[in-house]
């Protein structure tokens, strides 16, 4: 798959963009285990035209997070004009289009997948777009505004027309938000019209090795892309690229691999924030950590009032202990075990 002068070799393995989880100390964790291309948090065109510290701020990446994208998202044509421009002078290796998000605060500005309701608006801001950088431009969007009006397959042609690069639709239209099953069947659709000439890439319910080879060989698509499953899961992208390549199905982490990760994720954020805004930051963060693991839910709550990074280090060593190392480890698997460069 190639968007622009990114080459990508078999099936490229994607992090979805995500308000206030697609930071830089995620996005590291990511990359170390093998995500294909990264994108920042989506950032607000008002604000960037208005040189927001926060947003600005969103958009700084490190060289060895490449390739990587900003994604961008607005009502305003102007604006999203202006704010290609900053966010290409950041030198990122993509611009990309945010016309997914369902949430209410920005649907109701006519932003994100309220553009659903606009497609002739969508358009024009997509070729305003492409025609404001020299980076390549992708979009990202839904099967359509609600079950009566699924459109995707004709906005595709239309978005492709204005010169993006590449398409990446995620299987759910706004009004499911993020519930219900994601339907691929028009994703195949999109991805096999014979007019389709860019990369098309899915997005929605990829949480494991298996779920990703099924949606590859079943729609044919160029690539997928892993979002709500890799928060706390970095790991689930080796696992996926591996299963990938040799079928083989790696464990998932131990336990003790797990509280290694969250609290060097705690660091990272530190080194970023302050110690006291990541402390907080990170509670919402802890139930994905340890998701799945049985019997957690109490240990889970001691973290939660937490204030220091020392009280947080010292819970983590007496859940281990108390828990054995290994007895809430479900399928096992050492931190690293399996995992080699490919």
């Amino acid at each position: 798959m190639q968007i622009g002068n990114i080459t990508f070799k078999d099936y490229p393995v994607i992090l979805a963009p995500m308000e206030d989880i697609t930071d830089a100390p995620f996005r590291f964790f990511c990359k170390r285990y093998g995500a294909d291309l990264m994108y920042t948090e989506f950032v607000s065109s008002e604000a960037l035209v208005r040189f927001a510290g926060k947003s600005l701020l969103k958009m700084d990446f490190d060289e060895g997070e490449r390739p990587i994208g900003v994604q961008v998202f607005g009502h305003d044509i102007r604006s999203m004009v202006r704010a290609t421009e900053i966010a290409s002078a950041m030198n990122p290796d993509l611009i990309d289009i945010n016309y997914g998000c369902p949430v209410k605060k920005v649907v109701n500005r006519g932003a994100g997948a309220g553009l659903l309701r606009d497609v002739p608006r969508m358009i024009a801001m997509t070729r305003a777009v492409v025609d404001a950088t020299v980076l390549p431009v992708t979009v990202k969007t839904r099967l359509g505004w609600d079950e009566q009006s699924k459109n995707i397959e004709t906005v595709a042609e239309m978005l492709q027309d204005t010169g993006i690069r590449a398409l990446t639709i995620h299987g759910r239209t706004r009004s499911q938000l993020y519930s219900g099953k994601a339907d691929w069947t028009l994703i195949g659709k999109v991805k096999n019209n014979p007019r389709i000439t860019i990369p098309v890439i899915g997005n929605g319910d990829i949480d494991s090795p298996q779920t990703a080879r099924q949606m590859i060989d079943t729609y044919g698509v160029d690539g997928i892309m892993v979002g709500r499953a890799a928060v706390g899961n970095p790991y689930l992208f080796h696992r996926i690229k591996h299963y990938l390549k040799t079928g083989e199905n790696l464990p998932e982490l131990s336990l003790e691999a797990r509280a290694t990760l969250c609290l060097e994720h705690l660091e990272r954020c530190i080194a970023l924030r302050g110690e006291r805004v990541a402390v907080i930051e990170m509670r919402k963060l802890y139930p994905a950590w340890f998701r799945g693991i049985p019997g957690f839910k109490p240990y889970r709550m001691k973290l939660m009032p937490l204030t220091t990074v020392a009280e947080v280090r010292h819970t983590l060593d007496e859940i281990l202990e108390r828990c054995g190392r290994s007895d809430l480890s479900g399928s096992g698997g050492e931190y690293g075990q399996g995992i080699r460069t490919e």
